[in-house]
């Protein structure tokens, strides 16, 4: 199963996160609470995929992505946006991600999306 990094401003959507992957087999090895802090453990953590949130403090999700991906150009990233952003989504596809996901968090999308990030 796959290493994730959480990257969310969010302790409840962590936590749903976190227990969801944790459920499937999936091993979290860190949890950021902005961009910043989330390109930092990234860097630490060399994680098999990031679900990372666009909307944060200090540094969005999407100038987060820009910094993994010139950090490592093959990052799998599955954004995590709120319903109405869509040209942030499309932007984050645009720049790398692999996939996205739309809260609020369902179970089986997230987990065919974090499946088909690592695949």
């Amino acid at each position: 199963m796959a290493k994730v990094l959480i990257v969310d401003d969010s302790r409840t959507s962590r936590k749903i996160l976190r227990n969801l992957l944790e459920e499937a087999g999936h091993e979290i090895v860190s949890e950021a609470v902005n961009g910043d802090e989330g390109y930092l453990k990234y860097k630490e953590f060399t994680p098999d995929v990031v679900t990372m949130d666009i909307t944060m403090p200090r540094m969005d999700g999407i100038t987060a992505l820009e910094h993994i991906m010139a950090f490592d150009k093959n990052a799998r990233v599955v954004m995590i946006s709120a319903l109405g952003k869509e040209e942030l989504v499309k932007k984050s596809l645009l720049l790398g991600a692999k996939n996205y996901i739309v809260k609020p968090l369902d179970r089986k999308k997230v987990l065919e999306r974090i499946s088909s990030a690592v695949k």
